[in-house]
């Protein structure tokens, strides 16, 4: 089982994530499917399919977070790393490709990546490259579309 970095704040989403589905949501899809069977030919029945898809849906997400949170190695923002200027998970990083704009991303594990709010997983091509790099380094991210380079501005 690979490890899934998670920081704490991540971890509790999908805890509660996964507490929601357990309590609220599956009793929501057996009363659907209650109401559905009560309905009348189950062969013919449009909303007791529907419910069964909605019950399988719920049942497989529930094993996923159950998976991620048995394999989650928790990000300890307030620790310090052996070298404070050496880009790693759970650091939020600037950067700047030539000729643009500095950006800013934090680098968290797959399972709470959102580039819209400016986290990047450490698996990406752009986190991967940033890894155990520091400020002043110019990185060359391999990204499907092609390579680009990158200059790390600062760590935090």
């Amino acid at each position: 089982m690979s490890v899934t970095y998670l920081t704490k704040d991540g971890f509790q989403k999908l805890q509660d994530e996964l507490d929601y589905l357990r309590t609220v949501k599956r009793q929501e899809v057996a009363e659907r499917l209650h109401e559905a069977m009560e309905g009348g030919e189950l062969i013919e029945n449009a909303e007791y399919e529907a419910a069964k898809n909605e019950q399988a849906f719920v049942e497989g997400r529930i094993q996923e977070v159950e998976i991620i949170l048995a394999a989650a190695h928790i990000i300890d923002d307030s620790a310090a790393h052996a070298d404070p200027t050496v880009v790693q998970v759970g650091d939020t990083v600037t950067i700047q490709e030539d000729g643009g704009e500095p950006e800013e991303y934090t680098i968290v594990g797959a399972a709470e990546a959102n580039p819209r709010e400016g986290k990047i997983s450490n698996e990406s091509p752009l986190g991967k490259a940033l890894l155990n790099h520091h400020p002043g380094d110019v990185v060359i991210v391999e990204a499907p579309g092609g390579s680009f380079k990158v200059k790390v501005l600062k760590t935090t």
